[in-house]
This record gives structure tokens, C-alpha cells and sequence, in this order.
């Protein structure tokens, strides 16, 4: 399998099918095919060999999907970029990956030039902007104008695809080295499930840096849907694209879908997202409260959830429409993460690698096509986390009886009060189903006597007032005692990541940072 292969196929059977609807303008498949194929010789001539790293950094729109295409069409390999890094977080990755050329759109030039100054291997930078061209840096647009195209070479299979960099938050990130097979893999699962048909018009409102767009990017390549894409999210614009596109399907993180239902309470009924069939979900975990609020809001919508993480490419277990009802609402099984996707087994795990009972909370391993290459530049830590052919995924969780997953927490993510191992999913999902709660992160802080204590910051609705009383009282009804929080602070927002992930580590930090034990 190779990642152009579903190009190549709509360039011969449906040129002229519209690929791409961006800011007003459509682009058909072979307006696109063109412009990757000369993109490809325009780095060809610039000198890109064989398995040379090719970085991204831009904001969403049509350059995302030409580059995603275009480097392995020339036989190079994709190394996209997170915005949301610090500028030496970029550097670091940059020169981890020994990447080469660099293309910033307008957002991001200045950060090229500093690029062009500091980065070690980095020699060339393509400004794809509508301004003026920064010194030392090559035109994007004419690159594309004055370049022959060329022909792909087809690069697939097991070899790399892209370096994809995870984490950054603690320590430095990983480069998770991710093959068109494993790429491709998760697409064809997702296809398995009826998502990203011929007939989708799929709105990409997730960072397209981020895999989890990239995996629905790679599916509709190979169904031929329409890719509709909004340069930043905002709930208005998703909603106005929702509306104005006839948007049928769209993949969410939980905090985007927080926003805009909050959006949606505070302006009404005023747009149309009757148009929507299926709504994807994941990057985090989802609270019941705020599933069963979008349930009730986008009834028109299947809903569907995906776990994983970029190390699987990026889904293991999927918890699809069918699964979405009334019964499975009543059984608990709606609130799941699902059944293991086609060809992946998924295990629990004691710290012997040894399968624990049907509902015992263990660490969730994972064994599949979809299963990373390793990471780049780091063999001890590939070795320790692809154990026994396994990949530890780092998170807690349970199988019931009937194949089911249930994700608990980051493992080391776990509050140890008193000996008792205490899982702040289970915490916060106590605290969201108050009404008055819009957003909770729970967390460990230091405690003399037992360790540690339950600590939960929380951002509420608009116009609601709760007191601390009031929240603690509420969670005693619904979780054991010494799981409930011993203390709690309001605040106006939390601090999240690109895909909308609670920063733990930026809440822990003033509690920990002068203690002589700390929590990652």
C-alpha cells in the first residue's frame, strides 16, 4: 500500500470530481494531481533524495494536502509540524529528524527565518504565503509554476512514511515513525465502518498536522470524498462551514465539541447542521454528561469514538454509531472505548504483562498492523515499549466480559492516595455531570499524611455559580469517598494543547515544582 495510490485512482476515473472546497474556491482532483506532481519535481530539483525529511509548518488549508502527497510522490518523507510548540521545541525537531527543507505559510515565516538561522540541517525554507518572499527563503508558488511534473515513485509499503512527533510537554518530544502501511491501515478500518465514503463531505476543523486528521485526509483519498477545510477552529467558523458546505461528517476532539455546544447555548438555533451524518470523537477522553449533551443537540448525527494514539496510527479500538443508543446507554457500554478495530488485538495488562481478570484495571497493550515502526533516533525506548512485540500504550484500563474497553487514565497520570489508586477520569466524570460544569481536570497534589490528595480545577458554564461544598457533595453520591476531591479551585479556562488535551503538567507544576518527589 502506498499513500498516493487512492490519487492516482480518482486522476484516471473522476478528474474532474471537485477534491477540495476551500475558502469560497474548488479545486477538482486534476487541478490537484498537477500541483502535487509538480510539487514533487520542484523538490526533486531542489535536491531531495531518498528518505530526506520534508517539515510543514502552517495553519489547515490545500497546502497540507498537496505536501502530505507530494513528498512521498517524490520519494521523501513527511515530518509536520504542531504550531502550538515553543520555537525551541520546533528546532529541537528539526534537527532531531535531520530534516532538510522546511515550508511556513504566512502565519509562520518569521519563525523560517529564525529556522534558516539556527536549525543545523535544515538548508532550505519554502515561504507558501502571499506576501513578500523573505530574504533567503524560495517561493512556493513559483517553485509549482516553473517545475516539470514528475512521476511518483511509489513509495510504500514498510518504509517511512513520516516522522510524526508526539509529547513535548515533559522533557523533549518523540519522533513516532509511522510506514504507509500503518497509515493506510487505520483508513481502510475506518472505511470498514461505512466513515469517509465516495459521497463524504468531510470537514477538517482538528490541526491537519495532527494524525488523527491526517488518517481521515488518507481515507478520503481513497474513497474520492470532498475535503472541506477552515484555516482555525472557532465554533462559529465549524458551524458556518457546517451549515454553508452541507458538511455530512466531521472528526471533533471532546473540548471542541464543549465549545461549540456552549456556542450553540448562548446564540440558539442559528444554523443548520441537519446536513451532519456522522460526528467522530477522540484525542481525549469525553465525559458522559458532555456526550449525552451532543447526542441531544446533533440528533440528526451518528456518533462514533476512536482511542488510540499517534504510536497506532492512530486508532486500536472504535466504538461506533451502532453502539450509540439507548441500550448501550443503559448498560454503560456507550460510555466505552469501544471493540479492538479489525486485525488489532488489545490486551490488559498487570506490570508482568500478564492479562488481568475482566474487569480489573491494567495497562493497555496493543498488537497490530497499525502498530508503530519504533521511534526515531531512541532503540531503547522503542525496545521498552514494543516489549514482547506489544505496544504499551502508558494508559490504564479495563475489558468487561463482553471485548469492551474501558480507558481509565495515563497510568502515570494515576492519583496514589493512602495506597488506593485513584483514576482522575473516574474523578472528572463525576464532577461533569454537574450542570453547572463546563470543564474539569483532576489532579494529584502533595499531602504530608497520605501522599497525595484529589485536586480538581474546574471552569464553569457562563452565568452559573457552584460553590466547593457544593461540587464535593455532588461527587460523594457518586464515587467513593477517598476518591473525591479534597480540594477545588475555579478557573476562567484550562490549559489544553493543539488537539484540545488538558496540559496536567502545567497544573501540577506549581504544586510539585519544589518538592523533592514530582509527578510528570
Amino acid at each position: 500500500m502506498y499513500i498516493t495510490q487512492g490519487l492516482h485512482r480518482h486522476l484516471q476515473q473522476r478528474p474532474n470530481a471537485v477534491a477540495i472546497r476551500y475558502q469560497g474556491r474548488s479545486i477538482s482532483y486534476a487541478e490537484f494531481g498537477d500541483r502535487v506532481a509538480r510539487l514533487a519535481g520542484a523538490l526533486k530539483g531542489l535536491g531531495v533524495a531518498s528518505g530526506d525529511r520534508v517539515a510543514l509548518l502552517a495553519l489547515n488549508s490545500p497546502l497540507f494536502l498537496e505536501y502530505y502527497l507530494a513528498v512521498p510522490w517524490a520519494d521523501a518523507v513527511v515530518n509536520p509540524v504542531n504550531f502550538r510548540w515553543s520555537a525551541a521545541e520546533i528546532l529541537y525537531s528539526l534537527d532531531e529528524s535531520e530534516t532538510t527543507v522546511l515550508i511556513v505559510d504566512e502565519h509562520h515565516k518569521e519563525l523560517g527565518v529564525r529556522v534558516l538561522e539556527q536549525a543545523k540541517t535544515v538548508n532550505l525554507v519554502i515561504y507558501a504565503g502571499e506576501g513578500e518572499t523573505p530574504p533567503g527563503m524560495l517561493r512556493y508558488e513559483s517553485l509549482i509554476a516553473i517545475s516539470e511534473p514528475v512521476e511518483d515513485v511509489r513509495r510504500g509499503g514498510d518504509s517511512l512514511l513520516g516522522i510524526f512527533y508526539t509529547g513535548g510537554t515533559t522533557g523533549h518530544p518523540k519522533g513516532v515513525m509511522l510506514s504507509h502501511n500503518n497509515v493506510t491501515f487505520s483508513a481502510l478500518n475506518a472505511l470498514s465502518q461505512g466513515r469517509l465514503g465516495a459521497d463524504a463531505i468531510f470537514l477538517h476543523a482538528m490541526p491537519m498536522f495532527h494524525l488523527a486528521d491526517f488518517a481521515a485526509i488518507t481515507a478520503l483519498f481513497l474513497t474520492g470524498g470532498t475535503h472541506v477545510i477552515v484555516q482555525s477552529f472557532t465554533p462559529q467558523n465549524v458551524l458556518d462551514a457546517i451549515e454553508q458546505e452541507k458538511i455530512n461528517e466531521i472528526l471533533l476532539a471532546p473540548t471542541m465539541i464543549q465549545m461549540i455546544l456552549d456556542w450553540h447555548d448562548k446564540n440558539g438555533q442559528a444554523h443548520d447542521a441537519s446536513s451532519l451524518r456522522y460526528i467522530g470523537y477522540g484525542a481525549s477522553s469525553i465525559t458522559p454528561a458532555l456526550l449525552d449533551r451532543a447526542r441531544a443537540v446533533f440528533t440528526s448525527a451518528g456518533f462514533s469514538q476512536g482511542y488510540g494514539m499517534t504510536e497506532l496510527s492512530p486508532v486500536a479500538t472504535t466504538l461506533s454509531a451502532q453502539y450509540h443508543t439507548a441500550e448501550y446507554q443503559a448498560n454503560g457500554k456507550m460510555y466505552s472505548a469501544g471493540l479492538p478495530v479489525n486485525c488489532v488485538e488489545v490486551r490488559i495488562v498487570d506490570a508482568d504483562d500478564n492479562d488481568v481478570p475482566h474487569g480489573t484495571v491494567g495497562e493497555i497493550i496493543v498488537r497490530g498492523p497499525n502498530v508503530m515502526l519504533g521511534y526515531w533516533k531512541k532503540p531503547e525506548v522503542t525496545a521498552h515499549t514494543l516489549r514482547g512485540g506489544w505496544m504499551h500504550t502508558g494508559d490504564g484500563g479495563y475489558m468487561d466480559e463482553d471485548g469492551f474497553i474501558y480507558v481509565c487514565d495515563r497510568l502515570k497520570d494515576m492519583v496514589v492516595s493512602g495506597g488506593e489508586n485513584i483514576y482522575c477520569g473516574e474523578v472528572e466524570a463525576a464532577i461533569a455531570s454537574h450542570p453547572a460544569v463546563a470543564q474539569s481536570a483532576v489532579i494529584g497534589i502533595p499531602c504530608p499524611k497520605w501522599g497525595e490528595t484529589v485536586h480538581a480545577v474546574i471552569v464553569l458554564k457562563p452565568g452559573l455559580v457552584v460553590t466547593s461544598e457544593d461540587l464535593i457533595a455532588h461527587c460523594r453520591e457518586r464515587i467513593a469517598g477517598y476518591k473525591v476531591p479534597r480540594s477545588i479551585e475555579f478557573r476562567e479556562a484550562l490549559p489544553l494543547t493543539s488537539v484540545g488535551k488538558v496540559l496536567k503538567t502545567e497544573l501540577r507544576k506549581p504544586f510539585w515544582e519544589n518538592q523533592q518527589r514530582g509527578i510528570a
